[in-house]
């Protein structure tokens, strides 16, 4: 009987094209789960991930005002652990930014005084630079071309121009002509003056550095394309703080692949106290944590959104169940003499419930596997397909400064895939359930007798 099932299970699929409806169903419903899942979990992703990558997997600062020296030795004694894969010093500082020639505009920006080429440890400056992009790490730095001898500086492409309104892209002629274009970024640091032993107000010591573009940040993560300007160390720690050397008030560390996150943060602190306890007064102010950690409350929020979302979408889908109901309950209504007859010939009640429950299982797989080549395929061209509607319609659906990134993330996350599949094949198989038992009660005397 195992034999019969499944032949008429397969002749059912091959000759009743409105079963085709079904299998449709199921694969446009598994596609929009998989979609929606697979985009929100990338966005999330690149949420989590977007300070770590630039920054570093751990941060180690120093209170505001605070800075530290020394740095190569601190450097040295964080890279002799086995957790830690890389750690570069920067100093930190908020300013306004003025291109000198050109229409003169004033940016707020966030300068970061780093060092080339071996910032390149922590930071993907080998992809993120425009026109240095391709080059070996070691090879990058802040040479301004045609003028070796100038202080060179690197700006976000957010902070030189603006991205077409349709297609969100940069005109990169026009960015490749501002190179060697003479900047100023004007920057302080907070003083504290005395009179007559009585403390006074915190004032700003304002200094002015100029450089000269070198070239052109762009990581397509638009807080970082819209305020950053990297310079040299050296120079900006003789311009906020004269006579002290080089000196910093972040140190970035980038993990080991693999390493566990909170027992390295508490092998930076021990080597931060080891350090600091004989060198700085401030030492127990400083903090040192994972960078994940700073968005962890928006990506907790984000994900409760996309728990909301995906729900509404799944009780959407159980249209499904509905639709394979009908169509299954009209095929049985029509198909009650060939029941008739196969229950006459011996085929048991169970075995005909169990027809159209196979049936109603092999649509459900047939739809999911579809609808996950479906999904795939909208994912992996997600940005292709933004751009033709962009292009076609005028209508810009994903703007950077809105979703904090130029790209779609467009990875397949293939956790989703189990439930979505296994969710198409119980979706359809309780939509057959009635009619199965509908067909297992057909009297094959009555049906025969009339029909």
């Amino acid at each position: 009987m195992k034999q019969i099932t499944l032949l008429l299970c397969f002749r059912y699929l091959q000759r009743r094209r409105i079963v085709f409806l079904s299998i449709a169903a199921v694969a446009m419903s598994c596609a929009l789960l998989i979609a929606t899942d697979s985009l929100f979990t990338g966005f999330i992703h690149s949420v989590e991930t977007s300070l770590g990558r630039y920054q570093g997997d751990i941060i180690l600062g120093g209170p505001s005002g605070a800075t530290i020296t020394e740095t190569e030795t601190l450097i040295a004694q964080l890279l002799d652990a086995d957790c830690i894969d890389g750690a570069e010093a920067v100093l930190e500082s908020q300013g306004l930014l003025l291109a000198v020639a050109g229409a003169g505009k004033v940016r707020p920006v966030q300068a970061w005084g780093v060092k080339l080429p071996q910032q390149t440890v922590v930071m993907p400056l080998a992809e993120s630079l425009m026109f240095q992009k391709g080059q070996a790490a070691e090879d990058l730095g802040f040479q301004v071309p045609g003028a070796p001898e100038a202080i060179g500086g690197i700006v976000g492409v957010g902070v030189l121009a603006q991205p077409n309104d349709v297609t969100d892209e940069y005109d990169i002629e026009a960015l490749r002509g501002m190179l060697g274009e003479k900047m100023a970024l004007m920057t302080g640091t907070m003083t504290s003056q005395s009179a007559d032993n009585v403390s006074q107000s915190p004032s700003v010591s304002r200094k002015v550095m100029k450089f000269q573009l070198a070239d052109v940040l762009m990581t397509g993560v638009y807080d970082f394309d819209e305020m950053f300007v990297l310079v040299p160390i050296e120079q900006l720690s003789e311009k906020l703080y004269p006579g002290k050397g080089v000196v910093a008030n972040r140190v970035h560390i980038r993990l080991k692949p693999g390493t566990d996150e909170e027992k390295a943060t508490a092998i930076v602190r021990g080597i931060w106290r080891n350090f600091a306890q004989d060198r700085f007064s401030w030492q127990t102010f400083a903090w040192v944590g994972s960078a994940k950690k700073v968005n962890a409350g928006m990506v907790a929020e984000y994900q409760k959104q996309m728990q909301v979302l995906l729900f509404i979408f799944g009780l959407i889908s159980m249209g499904i169940i509905i639709l394979v109901f009908c169509i299954f309950y009209m095929i049985v209504m029509t198909r009650r003499k060939d029941i008739g007859i196969l229950k006459s010939c011996g085929l048991s009640s169970p075995s005909v419930a169990g027809v159209f429950m196979l049936f109603g299982m092999t649509v459900g797989l047939i739809g999911s596997l579809m609808g996950i080549g479906l999904g795939y395929a909208i994912i992996r061209n997600i940005n292709a397909i933004e751009r033709m509607i962009s292009l076609i319609f005028g209508i810009n659906l994903w703007q950077a400064s809105t979703y904090k990134f130029m790209q779609i993330p467009n990875t397949m996350n293939w956790d989703s895939v189990l439930w979505v599949t296994a969710a198409g094949i119980i979706a359809a198989a309780v939509g057959s359930l009635i009619p199965a038992f509908a067909a297992a009660r057909v009297r094959p005397v009555e049906t025969l007798q009339y029909e």
